[in-house]
């Protein structure tokens, strides 16, 4: 009898022996079109095994929105061969964890396990493609699942239409279908048939618009063995036509107001519409985030919340998508400062990176900071694993930028960083959200 190995101390072993540096990889694909990455790491005993489709909210049929998010819930329902409601309890009882996540693009499920259970990973998202059972019953209990989800993450939840879409991305996209909200909409989950919900699985899990990753304490041959005899035998399913939806210029600005009962801090946010994730300006925007509120020692922390004691907290990131992205910068005020002070502090920051290069020493700490976030996503199995299918599935193949994406940031100049602020963080072309508190009914 094997004796099942704490995936607790799997993970102690990991990062104790650490992740090298450079991240060997195997990649090929099956008859059927499945395209898998395989990453051997004998280090420790642990694998992780994740698919990524490439299906998310912005393949929905109009009127038949929060699709995409639906099948991530439904597809732990149960198979022809796992018993309904025992997904989970398989998993844990053999010492391992899963979880799936949901975007505008695609869709990922991974498991995690002592290397001991690597079939039983490959086996269960097998069953998972092959043999879901999407019957009625499952439909109704998943149905009331997302509801629930949707009234804790977003309608009763404070800053949920900032945190999970739909404040400024209706302003911001007229035609693309990054304008609706990942979680969808529950009047069209209600109205959606049964035979529906079949035709989203047949036409969008298939394997060839799927990429498997294995990462983890394998043997290469072994685990290629394993994948021909689960995945091997699925079909190949008709060929995926992408979204391919140009929006015109934001002429903006764009002034939105919206109400949230659940807050008593109102909230002041610029929304600027940016280039897809694997465009090169995209890592710049990213370094510009780091820099305005990335730590105390950012800037408009440093400015807003330690100096002028103005803010309460900051924020500055982009949230960028395969085919755009949405750069957000805002302050929550401290006490009863006007949002008409937030506005001209952020303004004033956002010209300050427009006209004067950065300091030396704040572009070494950027280097520091972006190697370290790095490092963070990439220093366990699940994080690799994830990392590599979202390199193939969104950036167009190049699974090899885990290991040269370091490379391109520090190649991006202290002009590129004034150039691109210079280029996309204009009032022209943005939308400008108070987030306050109340209803609008109240207003």
């Amino acid at each position: 009898m094997i004796k099942k190995i704490s995936l607790a101390f799997c993970a102690l072993l990991l990062t104790y022996f650490g992740i090298a540096q450079e991240v060997e990889f195997t990649e090929y694909d099956l008859d059927n079109g499945l395209h898998v990455i395989l990453h051997q790491d004998n280090s420790a005993p642990v694998v992780s095994v994740g698919v990524m489709y490439h299906v998310g909210a912005k393949d929905e049929e109009p009127g038949r929105s929060g699709f995409a998010h639906f099948f991530e819930h439904l597809l732990f329902e149960g198979t022809e061969n796992i018993e309904r409601g025992k997904w989970f309890h398989i998993v844990s009882s053999h010492g391992g964890q899963n979880n799936a996540n949901t975007t505008q693009d695609r869709t990922y499920y991974y498991e995690t396990f002592p290397s001991n259970n690597l079939e039983l990973g490959l086996w269960m998202e097998s069953e998972r493609m092959y043999h879901p059972v999407i019957g009625q019953k499952g439909v109704d209990t998943q149905r009331e699942v997302v509801k629930e989800e949707k009234r804790s993450r977003m309608d009763n939840a404070p800053y949920g239409k900032i945190a999970y879409g739909g404040a400024v991305e209706p302003s911001l996209f007229k035609k693309h279908p990054y304008k609706s909200t990942v979680i969808g909409s529950m009047e069209d989950l209600d109205a959606a048939k049964l035979e529906e919900f079949e035709a989203f699985f047949d036409k969008y899990y298939v394997p060839n618009n799927a990429v498997l990753v294995v990462t983890g304490d394998i043997n290469k041959s072994e685990t290629k063995a394993l994948i021909e005899k689960y995945f091997g035998p699925i079909e190949r399913g008709e060929d995926v036509a992408r979204v391919d939806v140009k929006e015109d210029p934001v002429d903006g600005p764009i002034e939105v107001t919206e109400y949230d009962n659940n807050i008593q801090i109102p909230l002041k946010m610029y929304a600027y519409r940016t280039p897809a994730v694997k465009e090169h300006d995209t890592y710049v925007l990213n370094m510009i985030s780091t820099l305005l509120t990335s730590g105390k020692s950012s800037r408009m922390h440093k400015r807003m919340v330690e100096e002028d004691k103005t803010a309460l907290q900051v924020l500055a990131f982009n949230r960028s998508e395969e085919d755009y992205g949405t750069y957000i910068i805002g302050a929550l005020p401290m006490g009863e400062t006007p949002l008409e002070v937030i506005s001209e502090t952020m303004d004033e920051e956002i010209e300050k990176l427009k006209n004067e290069l950065i300091s030396e020493k704040e572009y070494e700490k950027l280097q520091n900071t972006l190697e370290s976030s790095f490092v963070d996503r990439n220093d366990n199995q699940e994080g690799i694993a994830h990392s590599l299918a979202s390199y193939y599935t969104l950036y167009g193949g190049q699974t090899d930028l885990i290991n040269k994406e370091l490379e391109i940031y520090k190649k991006i100049t202290r002009e590129e960083i004034k150039e691109v602020a210079n280029k996309y963080l204009n009032k022209n072309e943005r939308v400008e959200l108070d987030y306050l508190p109340g209803s609008d009914e109240e207003n």
